[in-house]
């Protein structure tokens, strides 16, 4: 099947898509058997289990955000198999490649098997060990240093998340010492996060509720490729696919690559990559013009839908006008490359829809995106009234734990606090905004040179995961004290100047709240499963140690023994609970009727986003508080990059904080990674255009770098673009991962969202040419 520039609109599912899914989603066994040195039974430093007692014990996995519930089987204290935990309220039974192969990450080479001090370059992996008392004592030393000179300001915590009693212990821990750069990851959930605050004046994450939908229409969100808590959503998805009729639902994928999730969809719509903003406002063009909302609530609980007076009497355009007056489907056609015929249909099968749900954030929803795209696709479930409804989407409350006592602050501590932050956050530029982790590098290599004396980093990885590797690089470089927290030898640890290896989640006491997407709160209890391995320690003792070593106010806000005590004081009554059952769920929890779900000024949805205009955010004088499709354009020159490079995330390929463990890696198809040599994807009509063929050798060149990759001759993407799988590229681990393949991360730019700051990257601009 050929699809040119005019045939390549959609694809529905048929006897042809039906086959193209068969192949995509292959194990392709062949390739498992190319190399049996790699096979586990093979592996020299892997453990063969003496006969003994099997024994089965109950956790959760934390190597992706998923929180699944794990159900892990013994022998003796060898840890020989992990399955999902059956009943558990988040994954219920179900793993995903990545959590089966949780025990290659416990036993292999990879683990940093002390605290080591750095003896070679930075970088080099040249390692010493110490002990404990000698590794604590020098961070201490370092950090009492800088606070003596006033200089407290100028450490920074870089974490993975900021949610559950280690990451707020990190926190509190750097209030306490006197500096205001507490950063974590960020994810499109942050955007959201914030959409929730300004549209609904809701504080929390959002919530999906999927199992009830019956009409997904999802703009890039790689359902069935790790979105979300991947496990949950994949059992949804299950259910959509279902003969039961009360469960099956509708599945439309927008986005420009035929993804696992846009094959086996019910329709896929090809878009332009970055104007989803554009085709969302098209379908509530439809839906205005023919009156399909819902009436009840946009009549009376919806503000700036529209036109109005503002405080001046001046008349505002409400949202009404806007899509009817600029997002006609004829003008949208133009912007996205979707037919207006389509638009028309999408948007009244969506609409009439019982239950249809609009969800957001693109592939597996690492990049936090662009808010004025988040605010459209929110827009549509509201248009349809499916906002805290069965089948809809709300907002996600964690579950209350016991709160700590007030950080007891000096002096030192309340100046560093006061100063700016090295990322930007929070000011007057991005007000909504609480963490910009993809500024600081630039900020220290153009605004602020040694804005940051000492780096801590715990559960992250920034030097592998932030985009634009060079400069991320550079700043690593100026940073005279980086310390990492890394349970294994990641790229950051490389680049650290001391390692506190935490022990891996099979082996330590952690809590863990609601994953983003969940719509009931859920508390999880992370406990111990086997014996440490190495000479590790629990982070959040090594923070209590640090702090109590600083002695005066920061170690009276620690008057905790050990992490242990600490843990189960902040869960109260909820301990017994999460030691027998491993977590505590409100099952019970609803979300609010809409006359009490919203905290915005007007006390209703604003389509009309007054925060926005009180803050003084207009980017347009005219629609700039109205969702509207304000396009982020990709990095680069038309004139020397011809072709747009994508990113693509697959379910057997993680691309974050965690490297992929060898069995995920080998069961990765031959497309995608030939040896050492990874393949990008392109459409035969490009490769055409550009002298290539399949699996020949090219240079794919961006503004921030190049790299030599495979082709792969794909229909499945459309013309003019490449798509570059994300999880490979690793300097660090062992050579089961290192030196494979291409990081996508080093060849995409950070290209800021104006409004939120945070980094709003889909694509890059580059070249590609045969070598």
């Amino acid at each position: 099947m050929k699809i040119n520039r005019r045939a390549f609109i959609e694809i529905s599912v048929g006897s042809a898509l039906g086959a193209g899914a068969g192949i995509t989603l292959s194990p392709l066994p062949w390739k498992l058997t190319d190399d049996s040195s790699i096979w586990t039974q093979n592996w020299p430093w892997t453990p063969v289990p003496k006969g003994g007692k099997v024994t089965h014990a109950d956790s959760i996995c934390t190597l992706c955000p998923g929180g699944c519930g794990i159900r892990v089987r013994k022998v003796e204290d060898r840890v020989v198999k992990i399955e999902g935990k059956e009943g558990y309220p988040v994954n219920n039974g179900g793993t995903c490649p990545l959590g089966a192969a949780g025990l290659q990450l416990l036993y292999g080479p990879w683990r940093n098997p002390a605290p080591l001090r750095r003896v070679g370059k930075r970088g080099s992996g040249e390692f010493e060990e110490i002990s404990w008392e000698d590794a604590i004592n020098e961070v201490t030393a370092k950090l009492a240093d800088l606070r003596d000179k006033g200089q407290s300001h100028t450490v920074a915590c870089i974490l993975g998340s900021d949610r559950g009693t280690v990451p707020q212990l990190f926190a509190r821990f750097m209030k306490a010492y006197g500096s205001p750069n507490f950063i974590r990851s960020a994810s499109s959930g942050d955007t959201y996060e914030l959409v929730l605050g300004l549209m609904q004046g809701a504080s929390g994450s959002v919530g999906y509720d999927l199992d009830r939908a019956n009409f997904i229409l999802s703009f890039g969100s790689g359902l069935i490729e790790g979105w979300g808590s991947p496990i949950h959503v994949i059992q949804a998805y299950s259910k959509w696919r279902s003969d039961n009729k009360k469960e099956r639902a509708t599945i439309v994928q927008i986005e420009p690559r035929l993804s696992n999730t846009a094959a086996k969809a019910d329709k896929w719509y090809p878009v332009n990559p970055g104007t989803e903003a554009a085709l969302a406002l098209g379908l509530a063009h439809v839906i205005v013009k023919e009156s399909l909302y819902n009436f009840d609530f946009i009549e009376n609980h919806a503000f700036g839908f529209e036109d109005f007076n503002d405080a001046t009497g001046k008349t505002c355009m409400g949202f009404k006008r806007l899509v009817l007056s600029k997002y006609t489907p004829g003008a949208v056609s133009k912007i996205t490359g979707l037919s207006a015929a389509n638009i028309v249909n999408l948007a009244r099968a969506f609409a009439k829809a019982e239950r249809p749900l609009a969800v957001w954030g693109r592939g597996k929803g690492t990049t936090p995106g662009s808010l004025y795209e988040c605010m459209a696709v929110h827009a549509l479930n509201a248009l349809t009234g499916n906002i805290n409804k069965p089948g809809g989407v709300s907002t996600s409350p964690q579950v209350a734990t016991q709160q700590w006592p007030e950080v007891t602050q000096d002096a030192a501590a309340w100046k560093g606090c006061g100063m700016p932050r090295v990322d930007g956050a929070g000011t007057s530029r991005y007000p909504f905004t609480r963490y910009l982790p993809e500024r600081w590098p630039e900020v220290i290599n153009t605004q602020k040179p040694g804005a940051i004396q000492a780096l801590l980093v715990h559960d992250a990885d920034p030097h592998y995961t932030i985009l634009d590797h060079t400069a991320v690089a550079k700043a690593f470089d100026s940073i005279p004290f980086v310390v990492s927290f890394s349970t294994y030898m990641d790229q950051t640890a490389r680049n650290a100047d001391l390692i506190l290896p935490n022990p891996q989640y099979l082996e330590r006491l952690e809590d863990l709240q609601t994953p983003i997407g969940l719509q009931r709160p859920v508390l999880g209890l992370l406990r111990p499963v086997v014996s440490p391995q190495f000479d590790t320690r629990h982070a959040g003792d090594v923070v209590l140690a640090i702090a109590k070593g600083l002695g005066g106010t920061v170690a009276d806000s620690f008057q905790w023994e050990d992490y242990e005590s600490l843990l189960k004081e902040t869960m109260g009554d909820k301990w017994d609970t999460l030691e027998e059952a491993g977590c505590v769920e409100d099952a019970s929890y609803t979300p609010p009727p809409w006359n009490n779900a919203f905290g915005t000024a007007s006390g209703k949805f604003d389509f009309y986003v007054t925060a926005l205009d009180q803050a003084g955010m207009k980017i347009d004088k005219d629609v700039g508080c109205l969702p509207h499709y304000q396009p982020i354009v990709p990095e680069g020159d038309p004139g020397t990059y011809p072709l747009i490079l994508i990113p693509a995330e697959l379910i057997r390929l993680a691309d974050g904080a965690i490297g992929n463990p060898p069995f995920c890696t080998k069961c990765l198809s031959d497309t995608v990674l030939k040896g050492n040599d990874l393949f990008v994807d392109v459409n035969p009509e490009t490769a055409q255009e550009y002298g290539l063929c399949e699996a020949c050798r090219a240079t794919i060149e961006t503004p921030t770098g190049k790299a030599e990759v495979l082709v792969h001759l794909s229909h499945g993407i459309m013309p003019g673009l490449i798509a570059i799988p994300k999880g490979l590229g690793h300097t660090a681990y062992d050579d089961y991962l290192a030196g494979k393949g291409v990081n996508a991360n080093s060849l995409m730019g950070v290209t800021e969202d104006p409004i939120s700051g945070l980094c709003a990257t889909w694509g890059i601009r580059a070249k590609l040419t045969r070598v």
